[in-house]
């Protein structure tokens, strides 16, 4: 298991004024940016540290769960 089976969520914050990416997978992994890509460049790092802590205090890992794929609507 990678960090890339993790299904994001990236979306914007009008109350934060920036780009939110949660990993909704993982409880409270979550990061922010001024753009789209900065936002999921920096919960990369997230999920990273989430899964080495939990790792190292032999916490549980929740797998990644499927995603149905919606289709975007114009």
């Amino acid at each position: 298991m990678t960090t890339t089976d993790y299904h994001l969520d990236v979306f914007y914050s009008a109350e934060d004024e920036c780009w939110i990416a949660n990993v909704p997978d993982l409880r409270y992994c979550s990061a922010h940016g001024r753009t789209p890509q900065k936002a999921v460049q920096e919960v990369m790092v997230a999920m990273e540290l989430w899964l080495e802590s939990a790792i190292e205090h032999g916490d549980p890992i929740p797998p990644p769960q499927p995603r149905q794929e919606t289709a975007a609507t114009n």
